[in-house]
């Protein structure tokens, strides 16, 4: 039987550990979801405290300082959270990628340096990032020879170079002002094994799903995507969907019930699970997308009610959390984000009561909501 669109969200928000908070190791739930969006320090915590059950912060504090949690520049040329014994092979089906979107730009192309330049000086710099090094001193130890192009330079290297940002402390462990460390030597890794490898990870993590899905998740090129499918048949097989586009899925994968629950969750900023598929996604109604997904990419807190993105919330004046509901919702939801708000409101008040403040601009200039609430922690 064909699954219908609300087998395919439930599936995914399972695999997301998102229908129920599981007991599991911080490093291993993080290689369970695949990979945690991190361009800011306090997602990964907060994605985490969503599908662990009782999370504590300092857990995924102590894996980063032990590098079982790498974050790096991965998919979608951005920065991730990733188990690290796949950053190895997420990087090798990446790299041609990331290479591609720094040095054919022109800030790089300006500089006059030829890609193979910019290629030539990797071993170096892994040398150098040996230890914990702040942008400026990488780009000190560049201006003798590169002058006012240093930063361009370590603007590319960074990106698509072997290079792990560095814990520095502070509330979620990365501080505003980044450190970098070089990535451990694992031998040579091949980019079309790399593929094959965050594929299987990206169906346990998101599937059923297509390859526009699959390359809206990465920004991977159509060849790849179809090399990595055929090496792959067998593990992975098509799956009937309720759309055009043919869905696939690993052999031994199974897809919850249409009638199972889906728990209130108020889910961080950029939470893959939003990121995850083509179009609007799974989880977020067609309309509310202009509302979370913004115009320069930034996707705000939101509120999941029975599986389906139903507002936002941000860091109220004053202390505690503020919801937005795009539309009327029940009692009972109200009741079930108003005791998630509390939970998480507590663990802010440790950490950073303000999460996200930076970004309040996008609420000065308008939200639509039917209805709001303040909770305290």
């Amino acid at each position: 039987m064909s699954l219908t669109a609300r087998q395919l969200a439930l599936a995914t928000l399972d695999r997301q550990l998102l229908l129920e908070r599981r007991h599991l190791d911080v490093a291993e739930a993080v290689r369970r979801v695949c990979a945690l969006q991190a361009q800011s320090p306090a997602s990964p915590y907060l994605a985490l405290w969503n599908r662990v059950r009782d999370f504590v912060p300092e857990d995924l504090d102590a894996a980063f300082a032990d590098r079982r949690v790498v974050k790096a520049s991965l998919m979608r040329i951005t920065l991730h959270a990733v188990h690290a014994d796949d950053y190895a092979p997420y990087h090798a089906a990446m790299v041609s990628r990331l290479r591609s979107s720094r040095l054919y730009d022109r800030r790089f192309t300006s500089t006059g340096l030829a890609d193979t330049d910019a290629d030539a000086l990797l071993p170096e710099l892994a040398g150098f990032l040996e230890q914990p090094r702040s942008g400026a001193e990488v780009e000190g130890e560049f201006a003798g020879r590169f002058g006012e192009h240093a930063h361009r330079v370590w603007w590319a290297l960074r990106t698509y170079g072997p290079v792990h940002h560095a814990p520095a402390g502070g509330p979620w462990s990365f501080a505003q002002r980044n450190s970098y460390l070089a990535a451990p030597e694992g031998g040579p890794q091949e980019a079309a094994a790399g593929v094959r490898r965050l594929l299987l990870s990206y169906l346990r993590a998101f599937g059923p799903a297509s390859t526009q899905d699959f390359a809206r998740f990465t920004m991977l090129d159509r060849p790849p995507i179809t090399q990595a499918l055929s090496e792959l048949e067998g593990q992975v097989v098509p799956v009937p969907g309720p759309g055009r586009a043919v869905l696939y899925d690993l052999a031994d994968a199974t897809v919850p019930a249409e009638d199972t629950p889906a728990p209130p969750r108020l889910l961080p900023m950029w939470d893959s699970t939003l990121l995850s598929h083509a179009g609007a996604g799974r989880v977020v109604p067609e309309e509310y997308r202009p509302l979370v997904v913004r115009r320069n990419g930034d996707v705000l807190p939101c509120l999941l009610v029975d599986g389906q993105v139903a507002g936002v919330w941000r860091a109220a004046e004053g202390g505690g959390l503020e919801l937005t509901a795009f539309r009327a919702l029940s009692r009972a939801a109200w009741q079930g984000l108003t005791e998630e708000a509390e939970r998480l409101s507590a663990l802010l008040a440790d950490r950073d009561p303000a999460v996200y403040g930076r970004y309040g601009h996008w609420w000065d200039k308008g939200i639509p909501g039917a209805e709001r609430v303040i909770v305290q922690g």
